[in-house]
Order: structure tokens, then sequence, then C-alpha cells
């Protein structure tokens, strides 16, 4: 026997063939069609939702590496906050712990000073038959006086001695300033009053046609033979000393020392390699302020009153008989390894005088400034100009056939 299978639905047939729907009063709700579609709906939806879901899972695994792969970054960052919030709060815990140890230990160790500072000594004096009571401090801070003020006097007595020279020529302005005033007009006209001795003393030349009575106000001012750096304000006329150029040129720089203290000995020393007088550049010039009392040479001491010189201050270089002009512009004090002061500007026609200072140490160097000015109008000179010469107008009528 075939037996027919089960239906789902239960429809019939009547017996003219048509189709008989059950109705909606059936006990079996179950088995109503429209419960029936709506469970095929739900399967349908349910299998698409698990196809993708299982699409997805296949189709982005880089998504799910990443998410992983941010998770762990954020776990691990936010350990780190904490590992590091933990750390920094020990920290100061064990820095606060260490500071009120240390106070408590300075606080103990002072009071343990202070203790021993005041603890009562009895001293007995040869003097004295009685023992006199004194504290460690007390004769802690004697003490001190005592050794500082014999080596403070030590130290001085053997700086002056060193240096006893220059510190005379420094109180001598102030001792008698009258005589220095004096010598000061002295030297500035030692070089004219010893040529106008020579002309008057010259048999050939004549008497007649000048306000003078002679011709020597027909002639032009003439320097010194030799070299001379003259400052008026300090009544200094000093002799201008230009050592060899060779150690320069071979970059011998101890040779080169060794020549400029040769040269010390005999005056005031021109920089070699620096600027000459009149020429565009820094005409530099250096001296000693204090030296030894047994090195050899007479100048050991020449610049020691340079610090006495002012801006508005001139003085006046005699070289290879011109006479040239300078006034002090600027005053200052540099390191001794500043090598500024030896540059050379090529617009400016300047002077530069550097010496020691303090008197007695080489600690710094005392720069002087100046700039040329035309001995004749007193204006300042620059690069390429020509000074003018005191050339006084001659009277032909007024000379003698």
């Amino acid at each position: 026997m075939i037996f027919e299978p089960p239906h789902d639905h239960r429809a019939e047939y009547d017996d003219e063939g048509n189709i008989i729907l059950p109705s909606e009063g059936t006990k079996d709700t179950n088995s109503s069609p429209q419960h029936a579609w709506t469970t095929i709906e739900e399967d349908e939806q349910e299998s698409t939702e698990a196809s993708r879901s299982r699409l997805t899972r296949r189709r982005d695994p880089a998504e799910r590496i990443f998410r992983d792969a941010r998770s762990n970054m954020r776990h691990l960052f936010q350990g780190f906050l904490q590992e590091g919030g933990a750390q920094y709060r020990w920290s100061i815990r064990s820095i606060r712990k260490g500071m009120v140890q240390s106070l408590h230990s300075l606080r103990r160790s002072l009071r343990l000073l202070w203790a021993f500072l005041t603890q009562p000594v009895w001293i007995v004096s040869r003097k004295r038959q009685t023992p006199k009571k004194y504290s460690r401090l007390t004769l802690f801070v004697l003490d001190t006086v005592r050794f500082g003020g014999t080596f403070a006097a030590l130290f001085v007595a053997l700086f002056v001695s060193l240096n006893y020279q220059s510190f005379w020529q420094i109180s001598q302005s102030y001792l008698n300033p009258l005589n220095y005033m004096q010598s000061a007009n002295s030297r500035v006209s030692v070089a004219q009053s010893t040529l106008n001795d020579k002309l008057l003393r010259s048999p050939v030349l004549a008497t007649a046609g000048a306000s003078q009575g002679d011709l020597l106000s027909f002639l032009p001012p003439v320097g010194p033979p030799q070299n001379r750096i003259i400052i008026p304000s300090l009544g200094l006329s000093i002799p201008l000393v230009t050592p060899s150029y060779q150690s320069l040129l071979a970059e011998d720089w101890s040779g080169l020392e060794e020549d400029i203290q040769d040269a010390l000995q005999m005056g005031v020393v021109h920089y070699p390699g620096t600027a000459r007088p009149g020429q565009a550049g820094n005409f530099f010039v250096t001296g000693h302020s204090s030296y030894y009392p047994w090195a050899p040479g007479k100048y050991k001491t020449i610049f020691a009153r340079l610090h006495e010189l002012s801006v508005g201050d001139e003085y006046w270089v005699y070289y290879g008989g011109d006479k040239y002009r300078y006034i002090v512009r600027e005053k200052k004090e540099v390191k001794p390894t500043n090598v500024n002061v030896l540059d050379q500007p090529t617009n400016k026609r300047t002077a530069t005088l550097m010496t020691c200072t303090p008197v007695g140490t080489t600690l710094r160097r005392l720069i002087i400034n100046a700039e040329e000015i035309d001995p004749v109008t007193g204006e300042t000179l620059v690069a390429g100009e020509h000074r003018q010469r005191a050339t006084p107008k001659l009277n032909i009528e007024a000379l003698p056939i």
C-alpha cells in the first residue's frame, strides 16, 4: 500500500473537485494558513541573517585584527599610565621622606655644632694668674682674624714692594699736581725750543722779515727725529718702538712675544701688523703699567697713569717726522683673551692705547680708543683724506736778498 505524504496545510477537495480551505475557527490554530506563511518568512529571515553573519566573519578579518590591536594598545597605555602614576607617587613620597630626614639631621647637627662652639674654655695668660673664660666660637673668630690680618698685611707689603714705582708715579700727581702741569708744558715744547736754539745760533740765516725777528716763522713745524707719543694731560713724552716683523710673518708667536717684551724696555710698542699713523686702520700701541723692579729698562711704569685719560683728551704722535693728532673717543676694560681690540677697520683712522689694569696685575686690559683728527682744523679724518699742513704764507719782499 502506498501512502500519500502528509500535507503541511489543511486544504481539501470536495466532491466536485473544488479546494476547500480550513476556516479560522478551526481548533488547530497552528495549522492556520496565516501562521504557516509567517513561519516561512521568519525562517527565511533567520537564514538570511545567519548567512550575512557568516559572510561578514569571512570578509572582515583585517578589521577584527585592527580592533583587537587597538583594544590591546588601549589596555597597554592604560597600564603604562597607571604604573607611571604609581612610580611618581612613590618618588614624591620618597623625596618628601628624605627631605624630612635631612632636615632632622641638619637640625641635630646644628645643635651639636652649637653646643660644641659654645662650650666654655678657660685660657690662662702669662700676665693674668686667674684664667679667663672663652667659648670655642670666640677663640675661632679671634684666630681667624689674626691669621687673616697677618696674611693680608704680608700680601699688601709684598704687592706694594713689587709695584712701588707705579704707585709712586700715580701718587706724585696727587701730591704735587703743579709740577706735573709745568712738566707737561715743558715736554710738549721741548722739540720746538730745541729747533729754535739751533736756528738762532746758525750764522747763515737772516734775522729779518718775520714778526719774531728770525726765519723760523716761515718754516713748517718739524717733529723730533725719533718716533714718539706725547700725552700732554699726563706729562708724558715716550719713545715709540716698532719691533721686527719677522716673527709675525713666520707665525712664531713665542718669538713675537719676546720681541715685544724686549721693545718694551725702550718705550711703548707699536704692535706689529697694525696700521701706521695716517693710514686707514687701527694704530695699536701697548706699554707697561707696572713690571718687576729688577727687570731692565726705564719704561716699566710708563702707562701707570693711563687710566687718568678721559674722553675728549688729546695726545700726539710724531712718526717719521710728521705730527699726528688724536682725540680720545672711548675708554673701557676688556679681558686678556679679547683680541677684537686689534681689529683693523678699512674706513676709519683710529688708534688704541693698551695697558694692564689694575696696576700691578694682569687681570684685565685698559683700552683707550681714539680717532685721528686734522692737526690744524681739528676735524676727524677719514680713510683717504689728506691732512692740512700748517705752512705759513711767504712774503717774498720780506726775505733778505
